[in-house]
């Protein structure tokens, strides 16, 4: 039964493709170059090197010796290195092409501390973010010359490439006497061992608390006036809050030299994610940069700039945004931007990651805090709770009236990338069945393709996970939501049910024939056919408070018209009447049955079958003398 629900739900998703007219969309037009293209005319493919594609065998175990706690190699085990590199990538970039992405949001791929945790409790840095060297690429991923031919050739398909860096934090060597012993070694205890110890009852002038004997004469621990290369080097004693010590065979393992200095990190113990200790904890146990030292700020410019001048990329995603010292980031993009000017690359593109779902904290990352773009929470959770959990259209209008919030206002709001999954909360299908237990697989594979329609014809710049077009579904978040995509021997991601597809996660998927994958490259296309939809201005024209309908327009840019989405996410048919502007007097369909029913140029009656949209396009406005 279940393989002919499969079956029934491919040719519903087959069915659904059949209802485009690619002859009503045109035939997309030239993309500019990807030095010439700016950031709003890109779609975002996100992919964990790791779990894409094994391009070389002989670089699985990073060129380590000993076992799987050693190298962090076991492709059986979802926490550890399954083998995934650049070359893999480099040779799928046809696939990504196919798909009708124009951006790669590349994993990171620096130099890690291959395994780490509590006996027991051990994981690999398969996904990156546990840097020793700031500065190569680890061995596990390649070389740097299978890097520059990954750029290479992806420039060459006309599609950019961005880095995900990382400046809270580097990989967990630094140890605390008082949560760990004095033999500092290695592994001995879990995240959350050492609460944090405040600024205010643990301040920088006292070893061990306000009772404690004066260190650090004529250090200023404050903020603004103090963010100078003279005063931090007043402090050079760090037990302040706890007592850092490092492990013999690790004090000299990272890289630049200089972030082997346990001065330049906060050392006040584990973060609790609220107030300061979200800025000045340690993530996850991970050592705390002390980024208000000016000699951090200044070294990853440094590093970061050689990244753009050695491989050309083109963008950053900044993980962990909100847990650094903000007056960092201004400093920091504004050089990156200007550096990568200075080299030929006009668009540089930076995002950062503010985990909040709060438009309100995202904005102010952008307003205030120098970042030209920030990725959509309040986006993806909307449309979460929409498509998942019965949320009303009213959901999502409530986060668009916040894009005048954000630096540049409506502008700036469609700079933002936007997504419904990713990597740490998990992927768009999971949230639908765990919100939705026994749900019907038609009825998963329509939500899921309406998820993605919103994602990429409402503003903003959209962002697809990896996978997601192949009916990956995951089980939860984190390494529950970081499937192989090339045939996996992990048994908690093989017995997934994938949707709209008979295949499992042990075969490989890179299927350009899944119905969501064609789904996908067709909205994909039509997205790149139309300026609107891209830097057009955006009208929310419905937002039911009830019953599950949302519709927006996109002003075309220049000759004027509209293109109107309208998305009936309930799981029954509905007749809707939505405003549109007066001047729309002929339309004609890019998605689905546009027929409009209504005498009055003001309003545009719509059949919507259930869990359904179209995507309807006006005439140019009159032009007036």
């Amino acid at each position: 039964m279940l393989g002919r629900a499969r079956s029934m739900t491919r040719a519903c998703l087959a069915a659904l493709l059949a209802s485009f007219l690619p002859a009503a969309a045109g035939d997309a037009s030239p993309l500019l170059s990807y030095l010439e293209r700016p950031p709003a005319d890109d779609i975002i493919y996100f992919v964990l090197p790791d779990r894409f594609e094994n391009g070389d065998h002989g670089n699985d175990r990073g060129g380590l010796p000993g076992g799987p706690l050693d190298h962090g190699f076991d492709p059986a085990r979802k926490g550890f290195y399954h083998g995934g590199d650049l070359k893999g990538l480099a040779d799928r970039l046809d696939y990504v092409a196919g798909l009708g992405a124009t951006a790669i949001w590349l994993g990171p791929i620096y130099r890690n501390k291959p395994v780490q945790g509590p006996p027991g409790a051990e994981t690999a840095g398969y996904h990156g973010y546990w840097i020793t060297d700031f500065t190569d690429v680890d061995p596990h991923f390649g070389t740097r010359d299978d890097l520059k031919r990954l750029v290479e050739e992806a420039h060459a398909r006309n599609i950019k490439v961005y880095l995900d860096i990382i400046v809270n934090h580097t990989a967990d060597v630094i140890r605390y006497e008082e949560c760990h012993g004095a033999d500092a070694a290695p592994g001995l205890a879990a995240p959350g061992a050492c609460p944090y110890r405040s600024k205010a009852d643990f301040p920088y002038n006292r070893r061990g608390g306000r009772d404690g004997p004066a260190i650090n004469p004529g250090f200023a621990g404050g903020p603004g006036h103090d963010q100078t290369h003279e005063n931090f080097s007043t402090l050079s004693d760090p037990s302040y809050a706890y007592m850092p010590l490092v492990a013999a065979d690790e004090r000299d393992i990272k890289v630049p030299a200089w972030l082997n200095d346990v001065t330049l990190y906060h050392n006040r113990g584990d973060s609790a994610w609220h107030g300061e200790n979200a800025v000045y904890g340690d993530f996850l146990g991970l050592d705390d940069l002390f980024t208000e030292n000016p000699r951090v700020r200044d070294g990853f410019i440094d590093i970061y700039k050689q990244w753009i001048t050695d491989f050309r990329i083109d963008g950053f995603r900044i993980d962990t945004a909100k847990h650094v010292n903000a007056d960092v980031w201004p400093v920091f993009n504004a050089a990156m931007i200007a550096h990568a000017e200075g080299l030929g690359i006009p668009n540089f593109y930076i995002f950062g990651e503010v985990y909040s779902g709060d438009p309100v904290e995202l904005a102010r990352f952008t307003r205030l805090h120098g970042f030209p773009a920030v990725l959509d929470f309040a986006f993806q959770e909307a449309v979460v709770d929409m498509l998942a959990r019965g949320a009303p259209g009213e959901r999502l209008g409530q986060v668009f009236r916040a894009d005048a919030l954000y630096s540049g206002g409506e502008e700036g709001a469609r700079q933002l990338p936007t997504f419904i999954g990713g990597h740490d909360a998990g992927r768009f299908a999971h949230f639908i069945r765990a919100a939705n237990p026994g749900i019907a697989e038609e009825a998963l594979a329509d939500r899921t393709l309406l998820g993605h329609a919103l994602m990429m014809f409402a503003r903003g710049i959209p962002v697809i996970y990896y996978g997601d077009e192949q009916g990956f579904a995951g089980d939860g978040g984190d390494q529950d939501a970081r499937e192989d995509m090339f045939p996996s021997r992990v048994a908690a991601y093989n017995d997934n049910d994938l949707v709209a597809t008979d295949r499992t996660t042990a075969d490989s998927n890179f299927d350009t024939r899944h119905p969501l994958y064609r789904a996908i490259s067709e909205l994909a296309r039509i997205y790149h056919a139309e300026p609107a939809l891209r830097r057009g201005h955006q009208a929310v024209r419905l937002a039911d408070r009830s019953a599950g309908l949302f519709a927006l327009s996109r002003i075309a840019p220049g000759e004027g018209g509209e293109i109107l989405f309208a998305a009936n996410m309930t799981d029954a048919p509905r007749a809707v009447r939505i405003e549109v502007d007066s001047r729309s007097e002929e339309w004609t369909s890019l998605s689905g049955t546009c027929n409009r029913h209504s005498a009055d140029p003001a309003l545009y009656d719509i059949d919507l079958p259930a869990r359904s949209f179209v995507l309807c396009k006006s005439n140019p406005w009159p032009r007036h003398p």
